[in-house]
């Protein structure tokens, strides 16, 4: 998946961000598509222990070799082996249903085989069993995908509301860019990257993706001095970020 804005590719969360995603969704286990969504409200959390919801789920010895198949998936994943992760899951998710390791790296592996509506069945019930909005921003791309304007507007005020990490928001309002910029909207995804931006000195991955995003849609909007002057700051800070490069080449 790449980082470019066009309304052709499913833009970000990128790969590396889903790896570290998934990684820490299965981390622990190592040492709906709901177009009628439900507020969110507190709840206890689930246990942060996977060993302990699969041995309450299904006792022993069968807990055990579930937890084999949640690692098996993982590194599947890690490995870009993304049928070999679903495969490996299918058994978890279906005999410990509120594992929510299980559904949130289900709902991200399915993300990436581009079966949008299977995601938003996983992510939308890992969201109701931890009312985290953790993973909106996967969520919000897989209603995009949909050309469901609705569901990826009514996430992003979630975020808003809930404030969590500022990566999290920022990937979220990549997501509502492009969105707009599907709907031919290029004004209103610009204005949306544009929102309190500020080049910070030393940019976080997210902020540089944020950037090229806004800059690509300078350049699709014809405002090329912009867009060129905004992708060779990028490609400053990270000459590797998708093909930016390329990018400062072909507007000089």
């Amino acid at each position: 998946m790449g980082s470019a804005a066009s309304s052709s590719k499913r833009n970000l969360p990128d790969a590396e961000v889903l790896q570290r995603t998934a990684s820490a969704a299965v981390g622990r286990a190592r040492s709906p598509a709901a177009r009628k969504r439900k507020p969110l409200r507190r709840r206890a959390q689930p246990s942060a222990d996977p060993a302990a919801v699969l041995k309450r789920a299904v006792g022993e010895p069968r807990d055990r070799w579930l937890l084999n198949r949640l690692n098996k998936a993982a590194r599947a994943f890690e490995a870009e082996r993304f049928g070999d992760a679903r495969k490996q899951l299918q058994p978890v998710v279906r005999e410990a249903p509120e594992l929510v390791d299980a559904r949130e790296l289900m709902g991200i592996v399915l993300y990436r085989l581009g079966l949008w509506k299977e995601a938003i069945e996983q992510l939308e019930k890992f969201r109701e069993l931890t009312s985290s909005t953790e993973q909106h921003p996967v969520l919000a791309d897989c209603h995009r995908a949909l050309g469901r304007w609705a569901d990826v507007e009514e996430l992003w005020t979630e975020l808003g509301q809930e404030s969590p990490r500022p990566e999290i928001v920022t990937e979220g309002r990549i997501v509502l860019a492009g969105a707009k910029a599907d709907q031919d909207d290029l004004k209103g995804a610009i204005a949306t990257l544009e929102h309190r931006w500020k080049r910070p000195k030393h940019p976080r991955p997210d902020q540089l993706r944020r950037a090229y995003a806004l800059a690509d849609l300078y350049d699709r909007a014809g405002k090329t001095a912009r867009a060129r002057e905004l992708f060779k700051w990028v490609a400053h800070h990270d000459s590797r970020l998708a093909d930016v490069a390329a990018r400062v080449r072909a507007l000089s």
